[in-house]
């Protein structure tokens, strides 16, 4: 007996398979082979073809993978931290079908099972050998002889007059051929995390990497833009986003420095320099959110405005609008992509620190909006403050902004304030710290909607909610006050008159 070492298939684990001489003259013959059949049959991950002794893995092997064993490059570029693509080059060797060229299609529809799936490589190529016949391309993990094919397709086969015999093709891979995340996987070291997201601002793709990337980061950015077509520059942010005008520093990894950008959102169009305005893709659904539920005539009140994703879509919907940013970059812009939506002449634009907004523009029309004439007023006032970071400290604005008598409850000022919060229950946390600043309880009168995970443990949360008159007008607090002024004095007055006539009482107590 000896051993035989063979690789099965295109697993990269070799089985150990035991061979033994039988003479014809055996009448053990039949039963020794059995025997040998039985001991196969015991391995894990393999089983029996035909009587050839063709072996392959199971075809149960989830299809991910499958493909980082035959998909995926060559091993000698784990560690590559400046691009060679040559270096990707790897031939796999694919099992194919022999038919004339004239029944492909109608083959190919019936044989989805069975062809082979892979993005970039195609299905059906011409046979070197004879220029009146394709080489059908087989997924190797389905087909490995002609009895893999199912009964259905075995009948197509006979219908259409092709042979269930199997050829092998020599498929040679390249660079093109690899995604980016297959790529990467085999470059970083193994078991570490592999960057293949980002957010896509116009032709910028935006990478925030960890530690362990940063020596790969210039072969990173140019995978991304290799295998994501528009992208023309990719970008890695250095540092969070905590200086007054809400951008970051960036880095080039790779491609042009055109920071200048252009990106659609919800149908509407926005002009940037990326570099020194705050903008977020991921936030395309809150802004729709938001302004669905304006309604047109409404007054949207836009504090930390950036470069109009809320006021222009508002704006659109015939709503007043009044839009602020602190950063005079954003100011610019947030002109030029109203006037490019036009809508400029709907929208009031400020360049204002966000509490002199507040004391300033805002209190104004607010006290036209919610003055004597107000009743008769059925549009809604929407104040948005979008600086997660900050905004809830803003809140204290509102105390006592407004003279006069309150409105009605209908038509005091919704707030829509977003925040992060890293407590186990978040939406609690927003609500006791902005009531804690408005120095009321928002508990039972305010709503949480969680808007997206920004880290492990760390989530942005808008909370909405109607200020309180008691909080928002002064006259409303002084009546409060003196209410609570008034109770007092009658309740000492109360005991002073009781003491009185404890002490006129006649008898033994009085005297």
């Amino acid at each position: 007996m000896r051993n035989l070492w063979r690789q099965f298939g295109f697993s990269r684990i070799l089985f150990k398979v035991e061979t033994c001489r039988i003479s014809e003259s055996e009448s053990l013959a039949p039963l020794a082979w059995t025997s040998q059949i039985q001991k196969l049959s015991r391995a894990p991950g393999i089983f029996l073809l035909d009587q050839r002794r063709r072996f392959s893995t199971m075809t149960e092997i989830e299809t991910n993978q499958r493909d980082s064993e035959l998909f995926s490059p060559p091993s000698n570029v784990r560690g590559m931290t400046k691009l060679d693509r040559t270096a990707f080059k790897k031939t796999v060797t694919i099992p194919v079908l022999k038919v004339r060229k004239e029944i492909v299609n109608k083959l190919m529809r019936s044989l989805k099972r069975a062809a082979l799936q892979r993005p970039g490589i195609k299905r059906v190529i011409e046979d070197p050998e004879d220029e009146e016949s394709r080489l059908v391309m087989l997924d190797p993990y389905k087909i490995f002889t002609d009895g893999s094919f199912e009964r259905a397709e075995l009948g197509i086969l006979k219908q259409l007059n092709v042979s269930p015999q199997i050829h092998k093709y020599n498929l040679e891979l390249t660079y093109e051929n690899f995604k980016s995340e297959e790529i990467l996987r085999a470059v970083l070291p193994e078991g570490q995390d592999v960057t293949s997201g980002f957010s896509r601002v116009g032709h910028i793709a935006h990478l925030n990497l960890r530690d362990h990337q940063l020596p790969f980061k210039h072969l990173i950015g140019q995978v991304m833009i290799d295998k994501n077509p528009g992208i023309t520059s990719a970008v890695n942010k250095i540092n969070n986003i905590y200086n007054t005008y809400r951008n970051f520093q960036m880095e080039v990894l790779s491609g042009e420095e055109n920071m200048m950008t252009k990106v659609r959102e919800n149908g509407y169009t926005y002009e940037f320099d990326f570099s020194k305005v705050y903008w977020n893709p991921r936030l395309s659904t809150e802004h729709s959110r938001i302004t669905e539920l304006l309604k047109s005539g409404d007054v949207l009140f836009d504090v930390f405005a950036g470069v109009g994703p809320f006021a222009i879509p508002a704006a659109k919907k015939n709503c007043t609008v009044f839009a602020n940013d602190l950063n005079p970059e954003s100011h610019k812009w947030l002109l030029h992509n109203c006037k490019l939506n036009k809508v400029d002449q709907k929208v009031k634009v400020f360049n204002l620190d966000g509490k002199d907004f507040l004391q300033g523009p805002v209190r104004e029309e607010l006290m036209q909006q919610l003055g004597p004439l107000s009743k008769e007023r059925k549009h809604s006032v929407h104040i948005v403050m979008n600086l997660p970071a900050k905004a809830i400290e803003f809140l204290s604005v509102f105390k006592l902004l407004l003279d006069g008598p309150p409105c009605g409850i209908e038509l005091l000022p919704i707030v829509h304030c977003y925040s992060f919060s890293k407590d186990p229950n978040p939406a609690k946390d927003v609500q006791q710290r902005a009531g804690a600043v408005l120095g009321i309880s928002l508990e039972a009168c305010s709503s949480v909607h969680l808007v997206r995970n920004v880290a492990p443990n760390k989530e942005m949360l808008c909370i909405t909610f109607r200020i309180p008159a008691a909080v928002l007008y002064k006259n409303q607090t002084l009546t409060l006050e003196n209410q609570r002024i008034l109770k007092f004095k009658l309740k000492l007055k109360c005991e002073v008159h009781i003491s009185f006539l404890y002490l006129k009482l006649p008898g033994p107590m009085g005297s």
